[in-house]
């Protein structure tokens, strides 16, 4: 399976989106570039926030000693261990000039090597999307929702288990531009079984670009469909723009424990050296691919991550990096993942202040669950997930809507649920108004000992907008309820995903650059037969 506050004015970063001219830019997309074009609409059932910018602070488990304690240890591994970069002679010579010790495929480093090449990485860095207001921070304070991603099934809505289409693809990211509290398009929101397996990442690609004008990621299960994923960029937004700017985001999975494969080095050298960014990520399920302990992981995670992350500063200088990580616990009876148990959520707050640290944007998280329907245990367990993801102060969130059967289906039932909850988690994310409306002394005022606020002034004024408002929670009468039908979440979901997907309306695409992704795409698929394997 792949793995898979307001902000200030003065943020040079959120101050560069609308216009896409980020810092050490020249600040106009090239010629032809989608984005030269920005729509300022909103994409659907409500208007977009482009990010969070968190006024809540984060939650911190690990002490300083803790900290320091890890680090050591992780310096350790590095050291007198080291990590596997494996059938990659070009990774294994980078490394030995860096000054590593290298011995077959094993790559040793000496104390501080990585963090040394780590410092020339970009602790904040706007993620560029064809339409501008779109465009995204990653790094600081911001918080970036993105969809699910990889499941080869769908749960479709009528309710059967089935392999995934591109038409359920299209459909996903159709869903995701539409969401409000979805800041981000995603990448393999589930995978088309019914395009040959080396020609389906241009489908892929092309539908975030057609159906959804929000950020994207692209395709790195080969390195030559990393290649064809930037090329599409340098269509959709201008070449020398994707040279200097980042404009998709990329999973890199560390095969744990300790090594780096073929496909994932390939398809990381090709997103550093075009300046994209590279998301760093161990898949980790404790017990299996790390230790049983959370200092443990995390020595294993922060190791993993200071190789891989260090590497792409190898291959380009400045190219953005996260330091990400997928963290669950499997079953001791049965081996099987679980999801919203408390021992990956200390990983995750831990890997969370390691990032700060090292001074680079963090990804994790999401609404994780193992159940097999849109049931208590898929409620329970992603939200478990999804509260830890906000305040260890995640900047990227994978999987943060969708996520069914550990990883192994995209259910459009659960997509519009999880959404929803993302925007009670945004809402949250505000923190505390203390403006002179937040203080509401006038209503206290007004209303004195023993009445009610319900018919003061100020409650009148703000009551729309004062509290967050489920658009699938039933908070009505049992009564009401009843005459309605007695339904269920699930059928409320259902019945909203009809609604979005009939209402939907692509954002404007300039015909040109549409043109000129078919043709490119047609040349590809044409050099190359069918494999579905």
């Amino acid at each position: 399976m792949a793995q898979s506050d307001t902000q200030s004015t003065t943020d040079p970063v959120q101050a560069a989106i609308p216009e896409a001219s980020p810092e050490g830019s020249s600040g106009r997309r090239g010629k032809g570039a989608a984005g030269r074009r920005a729509q300022r609409s909103g994409g659907g059932p409500g208007q977009s926030m482009p990010f969070i910018m968190r006024k809540v602070g984060v939650y911190e488990v690990l002490d300083e000693e803790a900290l320091n304690l890890i680090e050591t240890n992780a310096d350790t591994v590095l050291e007198e261990i080291g990590i596997e970069f494996r059938d990659d002679a070009e990774a294994l010579q980078l490394w030995r000039e860096a000054g590593a010790d290298v011995k077959g495929e094993r790559v040793r480093f000496p104390k501080g090597l990585c963090r040394q090449l780590l410092q020339t990485a970009p602790e904040i860095f706007t993620q560029h999307a064809r339409n501008p207001a779109r465009s995204v921070q990653i790094g600081g304070k911001a918080t970036v929702f993105a969809p699910v991603y990889g499941p080869p099934f769908v749960r479709d809505l009528d309710g059967e288990r089935r392999y995934a289409t591109i038409e359920d693809f299209r459909n996903f990211v159709k869903l995701a531009y539409m969401a409000p509290a979805m800041h981000h398009s995603g990448g393999t929101v589930c995978e088309p079984v019914d395009v040959p397996v080396n020609k389906r990442h241009f489908d892929m690609v092309y539908s975030h670009m057609k159906y959804s004008d929000k950020p994207f990621m692209g395709s790195v299960t080969a390195p030559e469909r990393a290649e064809d994923t930037v090329e599409m960029c340098k269509i959709l937004f201008g070449a020398e723009f994707v040279d200097q700017n980042c404009v998709t985001l990329n999973l890199i999975n560390a095969n744990s424990p300790m090594v780096f494969d073929e496909t994932m080095l390939g398809a990381l050298k090709v997103y550093a050296r075009n300046n994209q960014a590279c998301v760093v990520s161990p898949f980790i399920l404790a017990g299996a691919m790390s230790p049983v302990t959370v200092i443990g992981t995390l020595t294993q995670i922060l190791a993993e991550v200071l190789a891989g992350a260090a590497f792409t500063q190898l291959v380009r200088p400045g190219a953005p990096v996260l330091f990400g990580t997928f963290a669950a616990s499997i079953s001791m009876q049965s081996g099987a993942p679980t999801f919203g148990t408390p021992e990956p959520s200390l990983v995750s707050y831990g890997a969370a202040q390691l990032a700060r640290r090292l001074k680079l944007p963090f990804r994790t998280g999401g609404s994780l669950c193992g159940s097999k329907v849109v049931d208590a245990q898929a409620a329970h367990e992603s939200a478990s997930t999804l509260n830890m993801t906000l305040l260890a102060g995640t900047n990227f969130a994978l999987h943060s809507a969708g996520w069914l059967e550990g990883g192994l289906v995209s259910s459009y039932e659960k997509f519009m649920i999880d959404v929803d909850q993302l925007g009670m988690q945004q809402r949250f994310a505000q923190g505390v108004d203390l403006s002179e409306t937040g203080q509401a002394m006038d209503a206290i005022a007004e209303v004195g000992p023993g009445n009610h606020y319900l018919g003061c002034a100020h409650t009148q004024a703000n009551f729309q907008k004062a509290f967050f408002r489920s658009s699938l929670a039933d908070n009505n009468s049992y009564e009401q309820w009843l005459a309605e039908g007695e339904k269920r979440i699930e059928e409320r979901a259902r019945a909203l995903c009809r609604s979005w997907l009939d209402s939907y309306v692509a954002p404007d695409l300039d015909p040109a650059i549409d043109e000129a992704l078919l043709a490119f795409m047609r040349e590809r698929k044409e050099s190359m037969p069918d494999a579905f394997t």
